[in-house]
């Protein structure tokens, strides 16, 4: 199987993961079908063409499947049914069994304890009430965070929790809602490591990315990450493991705690390009966009090779309080690198774009990418 430029390629999801996307697949010759519930969403302002319909509507599902030779997703959380349906037009990667895994915690947790890799230690909370003493002692998961086994993301429906009595209101808050309760670990870092898998078993694997997160957003991304050689290449083999366990087509990412001793835990998977990997735009040989289309097509996967260090710090709503952020303030400077998302309504938390500075070592980027963001903070 391989697909030639020229043809059409369909996207299930319109952020700015989609338009990225997008983006890559139109230079390198391609076109593309994005299907999307709202008529102004990123990707489908630059995309071919635009389906606007919900992800489950069998009508719109067929108009895609007939237009397209393979059809990829920007985020998890579209129905694994959906994906099922589009299989039977053409090529869907990744494909539903492995979506189906990694957009609910409780599956994606009991598949990855029972391949060997590991995890931070948790239990399954009903959203009744109806829950274990027993496990939550025995595995010590006070302090813990709860959260819902579905939809959760950019710290979306998580819950910090120190006793049982803030468990249950947790609980009552996420209104019946199927949970998992994580025991809270001190952790020396946050990292994940974006790799891509082709349909005939070919891997690469990008830099470690070194995440720092607000309030359960990423906030800056420091490549490469600020660990030993040793402690990089594990996390990037257990990457690769990760993704031929799933028997995954496509690119992956996965996401690692860190802990004191430099253990490694698995946090989460995320079945597309993450927003940890947005560096490889400008930092890396291939981004992680373009081997998403060469995977998805069957072409030889790109070199990931990094040839400058980088920090990318995420722009959200908020630095729109007061009107349009000035973004002289980071293209005054030549090694650094703006992305827009094309996105028309800035609120608290959304991600409107971000920028990525390089240089010639990962510390002297942070230092200017925090004089940025501080910048453009206080402008």
């Amino acid at each position: 199987m391989r697909f030639m430029p020229g043809v059409m390629l369909g996207l299930l999801g319109g952020g700015q993961l989609g338009r990225m996307f997008t983006m890559a697949a139109q230079r390198m010759g391609y076109q593309v079908t994005v299907l999307d519930p709202s008529a102004d969403c990123p990707a489908g302002r630059v995309a071919d063409h635009l389906i606007c319909a919900d992800y489950t509507d069998s009508a719109a599902l067929q108009d895609l499947g007939s237009r397209c030779v393979a059809i990829t997703t920007e985020f998890e959380n579209i129905p694994a049914v959906s994906l099922e349906k589009l299989s039977g037009f053409c090529t869907v990667s990744p494909d539903a069994h492995s979506v189906s895994i990694a957009q609910n915690r409780i599956s994606e947790k009991q598949f990855l304890r029972e391949n060997g890799f590991s995890v931070v230690p948790f239990t399954v909370i009903e959203g009744t009430g109806d829950w274990s003493h027993d496990d939550i002692n025995a595995l010590q998961l006070f302090p813990g965070i709860l959260k819902i086994s579905q939809f959760g993301y950019d710290g979306k429906g998580q819950r910090r929790v120190h006793d049982e009595m803030e468990l249950n209101a947790a609980l009552s808050d996420f209104k019946g809602q199927i949970c998992v309760l994580e025991r809270l670990i001190p952790l020396s870092c946050e990292m994940s490591v974006v790799v891509a898998r082709g349909y005939d078993g070919e891997l690469r694997v990008f830099p470690v990315s070194e995440n720092q997160h607000v309030n359960g957003i990423l906030d800056i991304s420091i490549v490469p990450a600020r660990i030993s050689r040793e402690l990089a290449g594990q996390a990037q083999v257990i990457a690769q493991c990760v993704a031929e366990k799933l028997d995954y087509h496509g690119v992956l990412c996965v996401e690692f705690f860190v802990l004191e001793n430099d253990q490694l835990l698995i946090n989460e998977i995320a079945p597309r390009p993450h927003n940890s990997g947005h560096y490889s735009i400008d930092a890396c040989t291939t981004s992680q966009f373009e081997q998403q289309v060469r995977a998805l097509c069957g072409m030889p996967l790109g070199d990931t090779t990094l040839h400058s260090a980088s920090v990318m710090v995420n722009l959200l709503g908020d630095l729109w309080q007061n009107g349009e952020p000035d973004w002289g303030l980071v293209l005054q400077h030549s090694s650094t690198k703006l992305h827009l998302y094309g996105k028309t309504e800035p609120r608290p938390g959304r991600k409107m774009g971000h920028f990525t500075v390089l240089s010639e070592t990962a510390e002297a980027a942070l230092q200017k990418a925090i004089t940025i963001k501080h910048q453009l903070s206080h402008n």
